[in-house]
């Protein structure tokens, strides 16, 4: 993670952007969710084509390294299946979901900085860690 610094001009500004990540985490979560509903089904029917060709063939289910490796501490999957793409995807939820909590929480503890009302000629500095703030201070 990286911690940045902004400069917002007002309170309604600072709240604005917040509402704003929040609303496109929101969007984002979404299409991620609608996506893992896809990608579960081709999942599901994936391994139950797969059951029925090796119950025909004889043979037993065989634990695989599914051709992952590991470059530069990336893992990289070769012939990616449906398998791959779900737990990929579930994965991108979990994260989303996460951060979508923090942002309510934080966006939540400065909602009393709305109260604030006429704050011309006070700056806010915010030091935020992945947009979400860390830190608000005050500077005239």
């Amino acid at each position: 993670m990286v911690a940045i610094i902004k400069e917002y001009q007002s309170a309604q500004e600072m709240s604005d952007t917040l509402d704003k990540d929040i609303s496109d985490t929101k969007s984002k979560l979404g299409e991620y969710l609608r996506r893992l509903d896809d990608i579960r089904m081709v999942a599901e029917r994936s391994k139950k084509i797969r059951e029925v060709v090796l119950k025909l063939a004889g043979k037993k289910a065989v634990a695989e390294s599914l051709g992952e490796i590991s470059i530069g501490g990336i893992d990289i999957v070769l012939d990616a299946n449906p398998f791959h793409e779900l737990t990929a995807i579930e994965s991108a939820v979990r994260s989303m979901q996460e951060r979508l909590l923090v942002l309510q929480k934080a966006r939540e503890g400065l909602k009393q900085f709305d109260s604030l009302g006429d704050t011309e000629g006070l700056k806010f500095l915010v030091v935020e860690d992945n947009n979400v703030p860390q830190r608000v201070l005050f500077k005239t």
